[in-house]
């Protein structure tokens, strides 16, 4: 059986595609999923699914989330082991981020078609991509000084990149990761 991890894009973010974990637990169970985890309210769901079951079940969660919303959301898949070795791999650990800066991973839907070259960076939002595997960037987001708030680096990518993408807090990432293992 393998461990699975499913990253909603725009789930309970600012008002939009507000859904219970408990009907988004539901909706994976019916898709035929097992052992279903939702951890914190975003849209990540941890699941399970054997060999045979697995073949279809990105197909089937989107039918069955589509049907709960009323309308598309983007979802990235990954296996429990890519998310885990992203955390092992500790991209960020070099950098001492503090309170003023905040790292994140965006997880893109599929590799994009030229590589860019690094660093990525919108001065108007404090962002800064620095690196990337073949589906995830990384990413630095500093507190802007006009609004005191953070860059929220998700749309930045996906036009730098021009692939759909859903962006996770590294803490949040951390936490899938310990909750699992």
């Amino acid at each position: 059986m393998t461990r699975y991890v499913a990253f909603l894009r725009a789930i309970n973010v600012a008002g939009h595609a507000t859904v219970k974990m408990t009907d988004l637990h539901r909706v994976f169970v019916a898709a035929g999923c097992q052992n279903v985890r939702t951890v914190i309210q975003s849209g990540n769901v941890l699941f399970q699914a054997t060999g045979r079951s697995a073949a279809g079940i990105d197909r089937r969660v989107r039918q069955k989330v589509r049907e709960l919303l009323g309308s598309e959301v983007t979802i990235v898949f990954r296996t429990f082991s890519e998310v885990e070795g992203l955390v092992r791999a500790g991209p960020f650990d070099e950098l001492t981020p503090g309170p003023e800066v905040k790292c994140y991973v965006a997880f893109l839907c599929d590799v994009p078609r030229r590589k860019p070259t690094f660093p990525l960076r919108s001065p108007k939002e404090g962002l800064e991509a620095f690196g990337m595997t073949d589906r995830e960037v990384f990413i630095l987001s500093r507190r802007k000084a006009a609004s005191r708030m953070y860059g929220f680096p998700n749309n930045f990518i996906e036009k730098e990149l021009g692939v759909p993408a859903t962006t996770r807090n590294w803490s949040t990432l951390k936490r899938i990761v310990e909750l699992s293992s």
